[in-house]
């Protein structure tokens, strides 16, 4: 593979670097011939991004939290005239939201180009899907308090974004409506792969993988009667009533 070939060996000589791994489509074997390259570099102590931007592949760095907490920094780059995507990775965060989750707790972030956001556990589950090319790293199986407790919170989420998306309806607010829908089927199908074990690096097709796949054709028809398409994404969803599962049970802010 020449793209790992010419960037594996300069990434693993940086200052900090414990690990490198192929992560995304191409680790899963689920890669098109368009797909990018994702490289996960971990490390230990704090990392000067800028020592990827001197390695000399053309494309733009982000330095750690620039991207937010999970996402982080890292850099778009061409390598051998393919897009590469190398994600930084603070193995001492992920290891202490390892151990949050293996208790079943957890956070969700506001990540751009998220829907529902992203938890904590997300760059656990990179850890279990990456293919490590250099380095050691912890590894994870699904915890079972977290299948609960992931499952809870993100359905009780899916609950209340349906409750507003009902608001938004009677008041003709048709867009706000059809957001609120795209919520809380994001956020269901959280919960459904959650309660099966199932890790979620990104909202890329869990829709479809939740079994939700109704929610794009009532969704996308909503315009013609919001009020009509929020009750059938709601008998879709099934979420719990917001009195049978509180806010503190669920782990909801």
């Amino acid at each position: 593979m020449a793209v790992l070939d010419a960037i594996v060996p300069e990434l693993v000589t940086l200052p900090g670097v414990v690990a490198v791994v192929l992560g995304g489509s191409r680790a899963r074997g689920t890669d098109r011939p368009d797909s990018d390259w994702d490289i996960g570099l971990y490390y230990r102590g704090g990392f000067d991004a800028g020592l990827i931007a001197g390695l000399g592949f053309p494309g733009h760095v982000a330095h750690p939290g620039e991207w937010g907490r999970i996402v982080n920094g890292g850099a778009w780059l061409s390598v051998e005239g393919e897009p590469v995507d190398v994600l930084l990775r603070d193995l001492d965060v992920i290891e202490g939201w390892w151990a949050d989750a293996q208790a079943g707790h957890f956070e969700i972030d506001n990540v751009e180009g998220h829907i529902a956001g992203l938890p904590t556990y997300t760059p656990v589950g990179e850890l279990a899907i990456s293919r490590v090319l250099h380095g050691r790293l912890p590894q994870v199986t699904y915890p079972d308090a977290l299948r609960t407790a992931a499952g809870r919170r993100w359905r009780w989420g899916g609950g209340f974004s349906l409750t507003y998306a009902e608001k938004y309806a009677r008041r003709g607010d048709v867009a706000l409506a059809a957001g609120m829908m795209a919520r809380a089927t994001a956020q269901t199908a959280h919960g459904v792969l959650a309660e099966r074990g199932e890790w979620v690096l990104n909202e890329k097709g869990i829709v479809d993988a939740a079994g939700l796949a109704a929610a794009h054709e009532i969704i996308g028809t909503s315009a013609r009667d919001p009020e009509g398409a929020v009750r059938e994404v709601r008998e879709l969803l099934s979420p719990p009533r917001l009195d049978e599962l509180s806010a503190r049970t669920a782990g909801a802010p």
